[in-house]
C-alpha cells in the first residue's frame, strides 16, 4: 500500500477504531476487489512495531486472531503459556469448540494434542479439560456443599495437595455452580477459594486455577486485573496489552473498564495514556 511517500497513522488507526470488526472485514474484501492486494499484507509492508501488530490484530477477525495466538504460543521458541491460560480459562464454551475447530481446519492439526505435546502434568490435564468445552450445565444444588467438602479435603485439610481434585471440580462445573461452591467453601474453611490455590499449588497450574476461578466469578473482572497488572510497575507487557484490548473491545470493554476502576486509581485510558509509547 503506498500512502503517497509517507503512510498516515493517524489516518489508518482513526479509520479503523471507528468501524467494528465485521466492518473491517469488510473494508479488507472490498481493498481485494478494487486494488487486488491483501490489505493486512500491505499495511504490514508501511507499519512497524506495536503499532503494527496492534493494526494487524484489529484486522483480523476474533476467531481467526484467537486461533493464530494459540498456534504462536505453543509454536514458537518456547511456550507462551500466558496466552493458553488467558484464552482457554475466558471463552465460552462455544467460543472454544470453534476455535478446535477453526485450528484443526487452519493447520491440519489438533489443538488438544498439539497443546498437550508442549505442556505437561496438571497444568496440561486442566488445559485438556477445558479444551473439551464440555462444562455441566446450571447449578447442581445437591452437590455444592459436597464440592466445597471435596475442595477443603484436597488442599487445607491434607497434608500435601490433592490437584487432581481442584482440577475435576474447576474444571466440569459451571460458572453459577461454582460462584455457589465458592461461598461454601469460604463458609466451610474461612478462606476465599483463590487464597487456598495460592498456598496450595504453583506455577502454570496455579496461574491457570486461579483464571478460571476469577473467570467463573467475572470474566470482566479478570480482564480488567489482567490489563492491570500488564501495566503496573516500570514496563509494560505490550503482548498482553494488544490482546485483551484487541480481543475484548467489542465484547466487554465497558465492563471491564468499570471493573479497572475498582482495583486502579486511575481509569484505563488515563493509565494506557501515561504508558511510554516506543
Amino acid at each position: 500500500m503506498k500512502f503517497q511517500t509517507w503512510t498516515d497513522e493517524d489516518a489508518i488507526l482513526q479509520l479503523l477504531t471507528s468501524r467494528s470488526n465485521t466492518q473491517r472485514q469488510q473494508i479488507k474484501a472490498a481493498y481485494k476487489t478494487l486494488h487486488g492486494k491483501d490489505l493486512v499484507s500491505d499495511l504490514k509492508g508501511e507499519l512497524g512495531g506495536k503499532f503494527e501488530t496492534l493494526i494487524v490484530g484489529l484486522m483480523t477477525a476474533p476467531l481467526a486472531y484467537d486461533v493464530t495466538s494459540l498456534r504462536n504460543a505453543i509454536k514458537g521458541a518456547g511456550t507462551d503459556e500466558k496466552v493458553l491460560v488467558e484464552i482457554l480459562a475466558s471463552r465460552t464454551a462455544q467460543q472454544v469448540k470453534d476455535i478446535v475447530a477453526a485450528y484443526r481446519e487452519e493447520y491440519d492439526d489438533s489443538l488438544e494434542e498439539d497443546i498437550a505435546g508442549d505442556t505437561s502434568g496438571h497444568f496440561k490435564r486442566l488445559l485438556v479439560i477445558l479444551l473439551q468445552a464440555s462444562r455441566q450445565q446450571g447449578v447442581q444444588q445437591g452437590n455444592i456443599e459436597s464440592d466445597a467438602q471435596a475442595l477443603f479435603k484436597a488442599g487445607e485439610q491434607k497434608f500435601g495437595t490433592d490437584e487432581q481434585q481442584f482440577i475435576t471440580i474447576l474444571g466440569n462445573r459451571s460458572a453459577e455452580h461454582l460462584r455457589k461452591v465458592f461461598d461454601a467453601y469460604m463458609k466451610l474453611s474461612g478462606y476465599e477459594i483463590e487464597e487456598s490455590i495460592q498456598r496450595e499449588t504453583s506455577g502454570s497450574l496455579r496461574d491457570l486455577l486461579l483464571a478460571v476461578v476469577k473467570c467463573a466469578r467475572s470474566v470482566p473482572a479478570y480482564f480488567a486485573e489482567t490489563l492491570y497488572y500488564s501495566m503496573k510497575g516500570a514496563g509494560t507487557d505490550d503482548q498482553t496489552l494488544i490482546r485483551v484490548m484487541v480481543t475484548r473491545s467489542e465484547v466487554d470493554m465497558l465492563d471491564i473498564r468499570s471493573e479497572f476502576r475498582k482495583i486502579s486509581p486511575k481509569s484505563l485510558h488515563a493509565m494506557i495514556m501515561v504508558r511510554p509509547c516506543k
